[in-house]
C-alpha cells in the first residue's frame, strides 16, 4: 500500500485546523427527556462532517440514554462505517450475531458488511461513529429525530424510501 497523490499542492503548511471544544452542545437530540428530566433518547455530535472535510469523512458522537435505541442489521453500498465506544455498552451486530461491546472496543465494516448497533443495557452509553467516505448522515440522522419528534409511524414503504435515500438497506 502506498500513499494516495497529494492533494495539498502549496510549498508550506497552512493554519486551517478546526477545533471543537468536548463542551460543545449537541447538534442534534433524537428522542426526549423523562418526567425527571433525566435524558432518554440520544444526543449526536457532528464532529466533523463530509462537508467539513471535503468529503474525506464523517465523524459522529452518539451518546445514547438508557432507552433501547439503535438500528437493526443493516448494510451499505457506498460507505463505510467504525464505531469506537467511549462508555457504557453497546451491542454490535458484526454480521454474524450481537456482542456486547465496552469502552475501548472498536468494529469496522466495509461497504456490504451487515452490520447494527444498539443500546439494551438499561444505561446510558456513548461511542463514535466513523463512516467515510464522509457520507450526508446529518440528513438520516435529522431525519429520525423529526419523525421521534412528531410520533408519526412511517410505513414499511415509507421506511423502506428513507432507508433507501440514505444507502441503508436493511436485512
Amino acid at each position: 500500500m502506498s500513499y494516495p497523490d497529494p492533494r495539498y499542492l502549496k510549498e508550506h503548511g497552512e493554519s486551517s485546523a478546526v477545533v471543537r471544544p468536548g463542551d460543545t452542545a449537541p447538534d442534534l437530540v433524537i428522542g426526549a427527556s423523562d418526567a425527571d428530566r433525566v435524558h432518554t433518547g440520544t444526543r449526536v455530535g457532528y464532529l466533523a462532517t463530509g462537508g467539513s472535510t471535503g468529503g474525506a469523512f464523517g465523524l459522529y458522537r452518539w451518546e445514547m440514554g438508557p432507552g433501547p435505541s439503535g438500528p437493526m442489521p443493516h448494510f451499505h453500498r457506498t460507505i463505510t462505517e467504525s464505531f469506537y465506544v467511549l462508555s457504557g455498552t453497546v451491542r454490535l451486530h458484526d454480521g454474524t450475531g450481537w456482542r456486547d461491546a465496552t469502552a475501548g472496543d472498536f468494529m469496522f465494516v466495509p461497504e456490504g458488511g451487515v452490520h447494527g448497533f444498539r443500546n439494551e443495557s438499561g444505561e446510558p452509553a456513548s461511542m463514535l461513529l466513523l463512516f467515510t467516505p464522509g457520507a450526508p448522515r446529518e440528513g438520516y440522522f435529522e431525519e429520525l429525530a423529526e419523525i421521534a419528534e412528531s410520533g408519526r409511524r412511517p410505513s414499511e414503504e415509507e421506511w423502506a424510501d428513507i432507508y433507501r435515500r440514505h444507502d441503508q438497506y436493511m436485512v
